[in-house]
């Protein structure tokens, strides 16, 4: 394994030893009636983070298949649940606030100032080459943690203690990115990309910059419409669409993938596939539909798409 791999490796086992205080959470709470299947869902789930790439490595990726299958039966009958969490009452919450005001972002900020210096400095200095962008998003999470302890002066306990209450309180849809973003993958390796790009060379004209640019860019955002995230279109897109029509043109495959995962998310503002984003929302807020906030969103996201057709044309060639 490479420097970078270990070190990756370390995080993911860092984020399974999360999943693994949620299980053993669920288990010390006694007014739990589904505690058995709910730590069993989390602990399946640090099991694929912690031991996966050495069961692929070793031939049983078909273990961490059927670990997945389990845990999607297990959320299919109900049997994960949000266990009981001692949270701070209202007074002290309040009190914490005035006494650290916006002092409170510098943790945050710390997340995105070292995820960018990282990222940039893994890829131009030989040295940092094991801080690849994903290991920069790591790292950042560990100069954020540093920040909060020493602004906060709290029991280092804390990390781990309300890192297991926010993963227990996001539940089983913290790892809906991971579950779209393979979704994508197993797509691709089905062909799907092929099919699209075999339908599209029937509609689109062979050098018709505009109107690929115009049916990559909305291809992105239909397909997220239909999968509810753009990790899942871009990769199906991209084969169908991207390569074949406008980086083989000549496009600029960087402007061209950072331009089409932004369009996917104009998709993301039109569906109610993207519960947390535009479903939640309205039941927080108690509006009369709940397609409200999608329905306020669509004329911006019809706005956003056209403009990057026109992004995609003038920047990408």
């Amino acid at each position: 394994m490479t420097a970078a791999q270990i070190v990756a490796e370390v995080f993911y086992c860092v984020i399974g030893l999360v999943f693994i205080l949620v299980g053993v959470k669920a288990l010390k709470d006694d007014g739990c009636s589904k505690k058995a299947t709910t730590a069993a869902f989390w602990f399946l789930l640090a099991f694929t983070f912690i031991c996966g790439q050495w069961l692929v490595n070793a031939n049983l990726a078909w273990v961490v298949g059927a670990a997945i299958v389990v845990m999607a039966c297990l959320t299919a009958i109900g049997g994960v649940v949000q266990t009981k969490n001692d949270v701070p009452d209202p007074d002290s919450v309040r009190a914490m606030a005035d006494k650290y005001g916006y002092k409170i972002f510098i943790p945050a900020a710390c997340i995105a100032v070292t995820a960018v210096v990282g990222a940039t400095l893994g890829s131009k200095v030989p040295a940092l080459s094991w801080l690849t962008a994903n290991n920069a998003i790591g790292l950042s999470g560990v100069v954020a943690l540093i920040a909060a302890l020493l602004l906060t002066k709290c029991d280092p306990k804390y990390a781990a203690v309300d890192g297991a209450r926010l993963m227990d309180n996001v539940n089983t849809t913290g790892i809906l990115p991971q579950l779209l973003s393979a979704l994508g993958a197993l797509f691709t390796a089905a062909g799907v990309g092929e099919a699209i790009s075999y339908y599209v060379s029937m509609v689109v004209p062979e050098n018709s910059i505009l109107i690929a640019c115009f049916v990559y860019c909305l291809g992105m955002a239909l397909f997220t419409m239909i999968m509810g995230n753009g990790f899942a279109a871009f990769s199906v897109i991209m084969v169908g669409v991207g390569i074949p029509f406008l980086i083989s043109k000549g496009a600029n495959p960087t402007i061209v993938g950072a331009l089409g995962l932004t369009a996917a998310y104009c998709g993301t503002l039109c569906t109610p596939m993207a519960a947390n984003f535009n479903i939640v929302p309205a039941a927080l807020l108690e509006t009369k539909s709940k397609y409200s906030v999608i329905i306020s969103q669509i004329p911006f996201a019809v706005c956003m798409l056209l403009t990057h057709v026109v992004l995609l044309y003038v920047l990408a060639f």
